[in-house]
């Protein structure tokens, strides 16, 4: 198969969850390549996302790491399969590759769970309060650039996939800009938690039990053990999905989401914030 030059986040993903079960099965890449009857550099590729890898592949390599569950094979297959392209790529080469494969992420995940400490989900923010946001970037960016992400941000906000944010209230008390921006901001909230698929839940500041935590994304996958969480970092996101980690986040989550308003009361509470603004 042509090589990749920059394989996007779901398929690195592809490549480390084989990669994952030839080792747990106990092979190396030699003798995994040996059971395809190709060479050692084929394996790696596949696993390192520079190359795609076919259904039947797929399937051959579950059959010889001897991988009996049936719908996470089910899912790789999917995932080696599919060939959407979709809206995000229109910004590929104008916008760095961390913006792509979030909204890849979102657009294949099932359901998209977010805390939120500093600032309102960029699923929920309205323009003036993203273009805040990026404009308070350092160094500044070009122009160009600024309203390509704000027209990504945008972009970002039409899916349709259940969603739980949790924001504290420091998210919804900073002003990124001025009083004008963070009502518009709060009026938004208050209107998007009446939508069917969105849960929003506040967490004011005199809540007990609410230890330090970061900023998050965790998006389902089909399957658990395909799930990602998403973190902020100075360069881009940072993509994590390992089991380990996974767990530890899942009950992170909600851990934050047992100590949060309900979402009544929530709306509440915003609606208050915004009065005194």
């Amino acid at each position: 198969m042509v090589q990749r030059r920059e394989p996007t986040a779901r398929q690195l993903r592809l490549g480390v969850e084989l990669r994952r079960l030839r080792e747990a099965a106990g092979l190396t890449t030699i003798e995994a390549a040996a059971l395809l009857g190709v060479n050692r550099v084929q394996i790696t590729h596949i696993e390192s996302g520079i190359t795609g890898v076919s259904e039947q592949r797929v399937r051959r390599l579950a059959s010889h790491y001897a991988c009996t569950d049936r719908e996470f094979i089910e899912a790789l297959v999917s995932m080696a399969t599919d060939r959407t392209r979709g809206w995000w790529e229109e910004f590929r080469g104008l916008l760095p590759t961390p913006f792509l494969d979030l909204s890849e992420l979102e657009h294949h995940a099932r359901f998209l769970h977010h805390v939120a400490v500093l600032y309102v989900p960029g699923l929920l923010q309205t323009e003036g309060y993203a273009r805040a946001v990026f404009s308070s970037r350092l160094p500044e960016l070009p122009h160009e650039e600024l309203e390509l992400r704000i027209q990504h941000r945008k972009a970002r906000q039409k899916i349709a996939i259940p969603y739980k944010a949790l924001i504290h209230e420091a998210a919804l008390r900073i002003r990124v800009k001025d009083r004008a921006t963070s009502r518009a901001q709060l009026a938004r909230l208050l209107e998007l938690s009446e939508a069917e698929h969105i849960t929003l839940r506040a967490i004011p500041f005199d809540l007990d039990d609410f230890a330090a935590s970061s900023t998050m994304t965790y998006a389902g996958g089909p399957l658990p053990k395909l799930d990602t969480v998403v973190l902020d970092a100075p360069h881009g996101s940072v993509l994590i999905d390992s089991e380990a980690q996974l767990n530890i986040y899942r009950t992170r989550f909600h851990m934050v989401e047992a100590v949060s308003l309900e979402p009544n009361e929530s709306r509440d509470f915003i609606h208050r914030l915004a009065k005194e603004l």
